[in-house]
């Protein structure tokens, strides 16, 4: 285990680490730090493509409410330095295993590690309405504990795209009481009737027909535009983005997958271990409804557990040699 480890960003990548983490969000910054603080060489391979980027501030994070998620990683990059943990600005484009792990990285340099902790997260893929993209983020959101507060009793839309969504404007009911669920690419038929109950207790209004777009005015959302060529008012949307993990290096190696309604996730158990042996994973990585407190926790616990299994290792081999 080396000691002492200079803090520099982006400098040769030679030797084997003990860790290598891939992804430098809330997750692999956080474990990160505590891989660092237990003396264990470690590198963060971050390719800067944090999940929450469209997003000016980040909620429901305790002392950091409010906070611009570019802050929030630049102070955890700092923090990790103090502690000699090595960053590259990189993409992990390739992993494999012969002992220890060998990761292989976009800019062509080639690291070694002991253990591996996978925090890529996820990527949104947004319903393909015009406009939406460029707002997302803004007006155009997906999560009620994100942003509700910020739009609390504002117009409120839903864009339906599947007959969950239907849960999505039942949660964000909480925040308004003047919510709209746009049917979009789902039939009236679809919903049960304990949908239509419950959307009535809500007091949710249920538009059908396909949504064709935005109607935006100074910079801000003012309506939503059916095909049909009606429009309604609304000053917030909320959409349900279908969820696209990076579990690319994980399958690589031979990990175990489950599926749920939102893609296919690795098998954990409560530290964040895949099935794969040394490798552990943190935040969106391992699922869908992971918040930046949650990744924090989760990069947490699996640095812990790992430095938990590599002084055990240690010790075996010390005792079989």
């Amino acid at each position: 285990m080396t000691q002492n480890v200079t803090p520099t960003e982006n400098k040769a990548l030679t030797g084997t680490y003990d860790v290598v983490v891939v992804g430098g969000g809330a997750a692999g910054l956080s474990a990160a730090l505590v891989l660092g603080r237990a003396r264990l060489r470690t590198l963060v391979v971050d390719a800067g493509e944090p999940r929450n980027a469209p997003s000016d501030h980040m909620q429901g994070y305790l002392t950091r409410d409010g906070m611009a998620p570019a802050e929030f990683l630049a102070l955890g990059r700092e923090e990790i330095a103090r502690y000699g943990v090595e960053l590259v600005r990189d993409r992990a484009v390739d992993v494999s295993r012969d002992g220890d792990f060998t990761v292989r990285l976009a800019g062509g340099d080639t690291v070694r590690a002991r253990r591996l902790i996978v925090t890529t997260g996820l990527r949104d893929e947004l319903p393909a309405v015009p406009g939406i993209a460029e707002r997302f983020g803004r007006d155009v959101l997906h999560c009620p504990f994100c942003h509700g507060w910020e739009v609390r009793d504002e117009r409120f839309g839903v864009l339906a795209t599947s007959p969950l969504s239907v849960h999505q404007a039942l949660m964000v009911s909480g925040w308004s009481d003047d919510v709209t669920l746009f049917l979009h690419t789902v039939a009236e038929r679809e919903l049960t009737d304990d949908d239509l109950r419950r959307l009535a207790a809500a007091g949710v209004k249920v538009v059908p027909g396909e949504v064709a777009g935005l109607r935006v005015e100074d910079d801000r959302l003012t309506g939503v535009r059916l095909a049909d060529g009606t429009a309604h008012d609304r000053s917030v949307l909320f959409v349900a983005p279908k969820a696209v993990p990076q579990t690319g290096l994980m399958e690589r190696l031979g990990t175990e997958l489950q599926e749920t309604p939102f893609g296919a996730y690795p098998v954990v158990d409560p530290t964040g271990r895949t099935s794969v042996p040394g490798v552990w994973t943190a935040g969106n990585a391992m699922g869908f409804a992971e918040q930046v407190v949650h990744a924090a926790s989760g990069g947490y616990r699996a640095a812990a557990a790992v430095v938990g299994d590599l002084i055990m290792s240690d010790l075996d081999s010390a005792i079989a040699g």
